[in-house]
């Protein structure tokens, strides 16, 4: 695994912390804060190798992390995971059943009858994101701090976009950019259209997916705007290939300077973990 780590350069002397954890199959971050500033105290990320084969390696490896890395051992008032991963979906509230959540991701992605299936609230949209956790990585968070919350990671990056978007802009694109996947958000007209992840092996898979929802939701490319956010800048061949086909391309402001002058991380990354 590949650790990088980011403090706070300020002086902050915190009795009450908060952790929050975000996993997938691809890695591991986590973000220390002070809970009466809200100030970020610690961001560290692991990269894994190689995507992991299933959650079961997931658990071993955060296991592993947890047993030697000396910033987790200590104590948190506060704990939030954060599963990432596709096997989510948007359902209105007016079409929501508690009853059927199975059938709502049956429709995009094979389920089984074993799989454990939830959903947090998506106030800003009136809307549910249903979704199946790492049930596993669950059980170990609760047998070592008890208590905690978790959510999927759609759905603090949804709540975030959709409230800070202006409501009167043109027709936009954000993309969240981790190691082998995307996220893609539309707002059209102001409003939310679309929300889908996609895996990525390449530059060319990057930027099909990016045109390809946009030709299918009738974005034109000399005018939508392009928002990045998470791993990826002006340097990266991913970026530069989509500049040759999408004229509006920037990078999302974060409403921190926690990153500004990091040698490792860019001051748009990890936009979920330091919400």
């Amino acid at each position: 695994m590949k650790k990088l780590i980011q403090k706070n350069r300020k002086e902050i002397t915190s009795k009450h912390k908060s952790l929050s954890i975000q996993f997938s199959l691809d890695g591991f971050s986590f973000c220390i804060k002070d809970i009466s500033s809200k100030e970020p105290l610690l961001l560290s990320e692991y990269t894994f190798n190689k995507t992991l084969e299933n959650p079961h390696l997931l658990e071993e490896k955060i296991k592993n992390i947890f047993e030697t890395d000396k910033e987790l051992q200590v104590e948190f008032d506060r704990i939030t995971a954060i599963h990432q991963n596709q096997l989510v979906t948007q359902i209105p509230e007016d079409f929501f059943d508690e009853n059927n959540l199975k059938s709502y991701l049956d429709y995009n992605i094979k389920t089984f009858s074993t799989d454990y299936i939830t959903y947090d609230n998506l106030e800003s949209l009136n809307a549910k994101n249903v979704y199946i956790p790492y049930v596993n990585v669950n059980n170990f968070l609760f047998q070592n701090f008890g208590e905690f919350e978790y959510k999927h990671h759609s759905t603090i990056l949804l709540e975030h976009l959709v409230k800070n978007h202006p409501k009167d802009s043109k027709d936009s694109m954000y993309v969240n950019v981790s190691q082998k996947s995307i996220d893609i958000i539309i707002f059209k007209q102001g409003h939310f259209t679309l929300f889908n992840s996609f895996q990525y092996n390449s530059k060319e898979d990057f930027l099909y997916y990016i045109l390809f929802v946009a030709e299918q939701l009738e974005l034109n490319s000399e005018s939508f705007l392009l928002h990045f956010l998470g791993n990826i800048n002006q340097d990266f061949s991913t970026f530069a290939l989509v500049k040759e086909y999408v004229k509006n391309v920037n990078f999302i402001e974060p409403e921190h300077d926690f990153l500004e002058e990091s040698e490792h991380f860019f001051p748009h990354s990890n936009y979920i973990l330091l919400s």
